[in-house]
């Protein structure tokens, strides 16, 4: 019997450069709200428009990159633009004395967040056998969930150590960013040429017709599922309901993310060889007993174990819905695949938010969750009536 191929050197690369670009952004956001409105003194709204302006500029940008990486026929460099603005953003985080500054530095990293996405996930498919896509997905968001959980507790160190010095800890924050970048340019090698730039408008309807039906269910199951998992700053909202201190609180996205970072690489791995559908119908079933958990008590035990399963649940399915846009899309046009799912998942991501905190103001945590439940349980159904042992990937 023939083994895989071992995971490419430029896609464990490509997992430190998210790592140590995850370490330096995760530093500065878990400090910044608290940062904007003690020492900037920016209202709560003010903080809200900032972050929901720069979170839907993302957006846009993701579908502009991959349809550029797919005409231009190279990943790279628009991967190393992204993560390049992503650094140049940091001191500016640091330099901040008012408002201006740091919208501009906000914008610039969530810019170079949109720019990067696409182009990166394309090139993991093209540098990755098919054989051993799910374990490269599952390595890559292992690697970067790991930076999401190094990140706020290197940050609660300095913090600690420094007299709650923000500045200080935003300088810090440069490093990891700055080689992050120079990781992408000296390990992380474009492969050689397997498809032709599309060198016809990648949005024209002729091309995007290309795009199968099997994309486009793909896609529609993540932006379902993605209605389904709304923000985990909720889950910190039901742990700071539920008695936690509120300086205690980033502990609740940490344990989050190590879950996420132990699991996530398991789980890529054994999408390899099992049917997709029945994965995600599992992911799904640990979204429902998070949610039945989360909202039968707030209850320290009761929120670890919520916390838990749905750390659990983005392991299994994140890597796995990025597998299987890889299956099904051309060579040609992954980029452009990409940028869609990206936006419309992110789309799903605010819609499931503002719907999540409008029932969290009318009715509450519990009704909150419950209607969580119900929409994975819908996304399980759907996902269940559609349900081929794997995907019918692309023509190659």
């Amino acid at each position: 019997m023939s083994s895989k191929p071992p995971i490419p050197a430029s896609i464990w690369a490509l997992g430190f450069v998210s790592l140590l670009m995850d370490v330096s952004s995760e530093m500065i956001h878990s400090l910044l709200p608290v940062f904007l409105s003690t020492t900037l003194g920016l209202s709560v709204l003010s903080i809200g428009l900032i972050e929901g302006v720069a979170e839907a500029t993302a957006l846009v940008v993701k579908v502009f990159s991959g349809v550029l990486s797919d005409w231009w026929g190279k990943r790279k460099p628009l991967a190393l633009l992204g993560y390049g603005l992503g650094a140049a953003s940091k001191p500016l985080f640091a330099l901040a004395q008012g408002a201006g500054l740091m919208v501009a530095a906000r914008f610039i990293d969530r810019i170079g967040k949109g720019i990067r996405g696409a182009p990166r996930d394309a090139l993991v498919a093209d540098l990755t056998p098919a054989t051993i896509r799910g374990a490269a997905f599952g390595l890559r968001q292992a690697l970067d969930s790991a930076g999401a959980l190094i990140g706020p507790l290197l940050g609660l160190v300095l913090m600690l150590c420094w007299a709650d010095d923000f500045r200080a800890v935003f300088w810090v924050a440069v490093i990891p960013a700055v080689l992050a970048v120079v990781l992408l340019v000296l390990g992380v090698q474009e492969p050689l040429q397997r498809w032709t730039p599309q060198r016809s408008n990648p949005l024209a309807a002729a091309t995007l017709r290309r795009l199968s039906a099997a994309y486009w269910k793909v896609v529609a199951i993540g932006a379902i599922f993605t209605l389904a998992r709304f923000s985990e700053a909720f889950l910190v909202l039901r742990a700071h309901e539920g008695g936690l201190a509120i300086a205690l609180t980033p502990l609740v996205l940490i344990g989050l993310n190590a879950v996420y970072a132990l699991a996530a690489y398991p789980f890529g791995k054994w999408a390899d060889s099992v049917s997709h559908v029945r994965l995600l119908c599992w992911g799904l079933l640990l979204l429902i007993a998070a949610d039945a958990a989360l909202a039968f008590s707030n209850h320290w035990g009761w929120v670890w174990v919520g916390v838990t399963l749905w750390g659990l649940h983005m392991a299994m399915t994140q890597g796995l819905l990025a597998t299987m846009v890889a299956d099904v899309a051309p060579p040609d046009l992954r980029g452009t695949a990409y940028g869609f799912f990206n936006l419309l998942s992110g789309v799903a991501m605010l819609l499931a938010s503002a719907i999540a905190g409008l029932l969290w103001d009318l009715s509450g945590a519990r009704v909150t969750f419950l209607a969580g439940g119900a929409f994975a349980s819908a996304a399980l159904l759907f996902v269940w009536i559609w349900r081929p042992a794997r995907i019918a990937p692309a023509a190659r």
